[in-house]
């Protein structure tokens, strides 16, 4: 898919990655220049010989410098590595901003660009093979690497740690079958796992794996804290990525069966698909080896929410159960489901899921005291209400 500034990304890029790496092989500053002139900063580690390109996308909270130890050891093994700071990140410009809403429509509408700019520049140097490009994204980094594998043909892996993406991309991930995905995410980084676990599940490539660590903490942090992270990419990126054939992953003429995550949502958001949700639900928790998240926590809060607001309380309430199931420790999911059934008219059945809410945030030590104050003050106020 051709977005109007992916010319104007390669021009810039040509003409301000003003770089000579042909003369030795050492780590070099690059400056790029985005589409509408902002300047770019990014370091390239060139392999000294032919070889493919990997482009690293960094976290919200780190900049470029969080890539260095992975890029060193895959320019080693004859990776062409570029990594960039995200303007408003590190040595680039932009402005800096104070929190993500505020700098949410700079990231859905300046950095696609910048990462357009970074991969022209890096698979027109000396020695890199165009035809095969891997992407790497930490975080918020993970959204820009799959939008990108979307518009461009030659990516033929990514590599994911601890982040998520939009529809979009996941509808993308469902219909790219020839891409494989690896990723990586740690149980002590919220239900970053599930959220993980739940986004590549779209995926339909048999080849896809998926590591979960116990606590490793957020994205590019796993690399430093879990060692067997680094060379796990790097024989990803040698199984997939240097011996990828040079034709586009892209979409196949005849899809592949979808996996069960796709068809579960494309039940439970249809209409009439409420039962078949269920089944499918059912089916897959009855698993005792099953490693699949159909959903995570707050997806399904959203939906159901959407369902009540609606005005399709019994929708909401269905949706609701099946979340307080799934997450049984979850207060805010009770409280939902509590909400839900006051709507519907289920005023005992909403009294028993407040007071369950109530019962189970009394035993919670993770939550956040702010979150928590405000979800026991509703749990009281519907269990007061009801009585």
């Amino acid at each position: 898919m051709q977005k109007p500034w992916a010319a104007a990304a390669l021009a810039a890029a040509l003409v301000a990655g003003a770089v000579e790496t042909a003369a030795d092989q050492q780590v070099q500053p690059v400056t790029l220049q985005a589409p509408d002139g902002v300047r770019l900063a990014a370091t390239y580690f060139p392999a000294g010989k032919p070889g493919p390109a990997l482009l690293l996308l960094h976290q919200c909270n780190r900049d470029r410098t969080s890539w260095n130890a992975l890029a060193t050891a895959a320019a080693a093994r004859g990776y062409h590595v570029l990594t960039l700071d995200f303007r408003g990140y590190g040595e680039s410009g932009g402005p800096r901003f104070k929190s993500f809403q505020d700098q949410r429509p700079t990231m859905q509408e300046k950095w696609p660009g910048d990462v357009e700019a970074a991969i022209a520049w890096l698979i027109v140097q000396e020695n890199v093979d165009r035809t095969r490009l891997a992407l790497a994204g930490a975080s918020c980094g993970v959204h820009q690497a799959i939008h990108a594998a979307q518009r461009r043909a030659e990516v033929k892996t990514l590599v994911l740690l601890s982040g998520d993406t939009s529809p979009e991309g996941r509808t993308y991930l469902a219909r790219a079958d020839l891409l494989p995905l690896f990723s990586a995410a740690s149980r002590n980084d919220g239900d970053v796992v599930d959220l993980m676990r739940w986004t590549a599940g779209f995926s339909r490539n048999a080849q896809n794996t998926f590591t979960e660590f116990k606590a490793a903490g957020h994205g590019t942090d796993m690399l430093a804290s879990e060692r067997r992270l680094e060379p796990a990419v790097l024989d990803w990126l040698d199984a997939h990525l240097r011996n990828a054939r040079e034709t586009a992953p892209g979409i196949p003429a005849v899809p592949s069966k979808p996996t069960v995550v796709e068809e579960f949502w494309t039940a439970i958001t249809g209409p009439g698909g409420l039962d078949r949700a269920w089944r499918i639900y059912d089916l897959e928790r009855r698993r005792p080896d099953s490693k699949v998240t159909l959903f995570p926590e707050f997806e399904m809060n959203a939906h159901g929410a959407r369902r009540l607001q609606a005005g399709h309380p019994e929708e909401a309430v269905a949706i609701f159960r099946m979340t307080a199931d799934a997450y049984p420790r979850s207060a805010n999911a009770y409280d939902r489901l509590s909400e839900a059934l006051m709507a519907a008219g289920e005023r005992k059945e909403a009294l028993r899921a407040a007071e369950e809410g109530l019962r189970v945030l009394g035993r919670d030590k993770t939550m956040a005291d702010e979150f928590k104050k405000l979800l026991r003050e509703s749990l009281d106020r519907k269990v007061r209400d009801l009585k």
